[in-house]
């Protein structure tokens, strides 16, 4: 809670270039936004706990269409994701409120080389 998942799909969204608010699914488990040029879906599975309450969501056929589900509390929905990108967002209390760390990983084949060329990119950002 408060690592900023929120705050992360908001900038994610940005970057896509979501123009309309991008608020937390936490009620409504699901919000969809239509870039024009790509569809971002933001879920929270927070409040699910069995794996038929995900499978109701149709998360996996909204995985196949061509778009981005960012998924927060994702852990019960792993299995139905296939390969994916994991990402962790956590606040130390012992560090400035505002600061995260961020861990990322690849589940999956087919994203282990796109996570090697955006730690290259961030690599070669960094360094600038």
């Amino acid at each position: 809670m408060g690592a900023g998942k929120t705050a992360f799909a908001q900038g994610f969204g940005a970057a896509l270039g979501v123009d309309e608010p991008i608020t937390s699914p936490t009620f409504t488990l699901v919000h969809t936004y239509d870039t024009g040029r790509v569809t971002l879906h933001h879920a929270d599975l927070y409040r699910l706990d069995k794996m038929s309450e995900v499978s109701d969501l149709a998360l996996h056929e909204m995985v196949d269409e061509d778009g981005v589900m960012l998924v927060e509390w994702g852990d019960v929905a792993a299995e139905l994701l296939g390969d994916h990108l994991e990402v962790f967002l956590r606040h130390n209390p012992e560090h400035a409120e505002n600061e995260r760390s961020v861990v990322v990983h690849s589940v999956g084949t087919q994203w282990a080389s796109r996570l090697e060329r955006l730690k290259t990119a961030l690599t070669l950002w960094l360094e600038d």
